[in-house]
């Protein structure tokens, strides 16, 4: 999310929190003066019938909350308060769909789309959407300070939600599963995960999303926006996430690792999927022939056998394949390539794009196994071992030719 997009939300988050505040205050005058009719009225009748005593004058119906046990005199302030529990929000923009507890709360959101400023400044002249955030802001009054921490805050609904994170209180819980919550949005969008609600609609293909983030992310897809570069090997990347995982293929880390066999793995899907290897789960199921598989990419490439489907097509000769690996065998045949290496690889043997640099000695390869099997020349280390006489090499190659003195296997060539 870009700045500009986080200034916007926390603008509208402060105009929200300020015009709850300013009709908060307004609900309070209006039933003080309702009070204080109903008190002027019934003394007007104590005067003009004497005789008729109001022995019910004292009793006023309360409703009490069964969540947080807090009392209220007045039904739509229950109503109001039983939905900060519940997360109900009946009152939606009808311009982006967003959700609120109160009606006003509509109304004040509203002028964001509008541009409607109706409440003027007598000291500087400006309008704004809201008078009483802007004097608050004007003077710099911060008038809540965190017990906790010492942070100061201008308006009490940002005070609130802040405790929480002191005191691990979350008063909003999900119906459905019984998660809860510190935030009301955070619940709203959980309940997406029971519903299937998508509010996020690509205006470009059409794909909905949960979040605005994931429809951020996405749009990056048809922009070509791609803001994050590696500094080793220059390739750009739309999110950092995906940058991260890419440079854990120049340094080599792996931190996810399997407990039962102890291999390691750049990301956490990979060791998800490996772990299906020891647990024999195979959850994606071929609704044509009944196989299982336990990776989706492994159900995709064989629906394309029953499909008929060839996504891969060999630029040279123009004949299609419907798996890479099987393409990339093909091109052997052109090119006289050794290595399978993947689409990337093979397409820089025509650009001649060599990203991976030795920075020892300043070469460039377009492999990055083969970078990866040059950095020993330097290194002078021989990871390749051979298991009957223990001689070791620096190429998997070379120990795969040595093994043939033991097994009595003759080259092909």
């Amino acid at each position: 999310m870009s700045s500009v997009q986080n200034l916007r939300e926390l603008i509208n988050q402060r105009l929200t929190a300020a015009a709850e505040e300013i009709f908060t205050e307004f609900e309070k005058t209006i039933v003080q003066y309702e009070e204080e009719i109903d008190r002027q009225r019934r003394l007007l009748e104590n005067i003009w019938k004497p005789e008729i005593k109001l022995h019910t004058a004292g009793l006023k119906k309360t409703q009490t909350c069964d969540v947080c046990g807090k009392y209220f005199k007045y039904k739509f302030s229950f109503k109001r308060h039983h939905r900060s529990h519940t997360g109900e929000r009946p009152f939606a923009c009808e311009t982006c769909g967003r959700s609120f507890i109160l009606r006003h709360h509509v109304t004040a959101h509203m002028k964001t789309h509008t541009g409607e400023k109706v409440y003027l400044c007598k000291v500087c002249g400006k309008n704004f959407y809201d008078l009483a955030s802007h004097y608050d802001i004007s003077r710099g009054k911060k008038t809540l300070t965190c017990d906790f921490c010492g942070k100061d805050f201008k308006y009490k609904s940002d005070f609130k939600k802040h405790q929480r994170i002191h005191t691990g209180e979350k008063p909003f819980a999900c119906e459905t599963c019984g998660k809860g919550f510190s935030l009301c949005s955070n619940l709203t969008v959980h309940m997406r995960t029971h519903t299937g609600e998508k509010p996020y609609l690509c205006n470009t293909c059409g794909k909905r999303f949960t979040v605005l983030s994931a429809l951020e992310r996405h749009d990056a897809v048809h922009t070509g926006k791609k803001p994050y570069s590696c500094t080793t090997c220059g390739r750009n990347f739309s999110q950092s996430s995906i940058l991260l995982r890419h440079m854990r293929t120049h340094t080599g880390e792996k931190p996810y690792s399997c407990e039962t066999c102890g291999k390691s793995f750049t990301v956490s899907r990979s060791l998800k999927i490996h772990m299906r290897l020891h647990t024999g789960e195979r959850p994606y199921l071929c609704n044509t022939c009944g196989k299982k598989f336990s990776a989706r990419s492994a159900l995709t490439s064989h629906m394309r056998i029953h499909t008929g489907e060839k996504p891969y097509s060999c630029e040279t000769c123009g004949k299609s394949f419907n798996q890479s690996s099987i393409l990339f065998r093909h091109v052997k045949t052109h090119t006289g390539q050794k290595s399978s290496g993947n689409l990337r690889v093979h397409m820089r043997t025509h650009t001649g794009k060599k990203p991976y640099l030795c920075k020892t000695c300043g070469r460039r390869f377009s492999d990055p196994s083969a970078h990866k099997s040059h950095t020993v020349v330097h290194t002078g280390e021989k990871p390749y071992s051979c298991k009957i006489c223990e001689k070791t090499f620096t190429q998997r190659g070379s120990l795969k030719v040595h093994m043939r003195f033991h097994t009595g296997e003759k080259s092909s060539s």
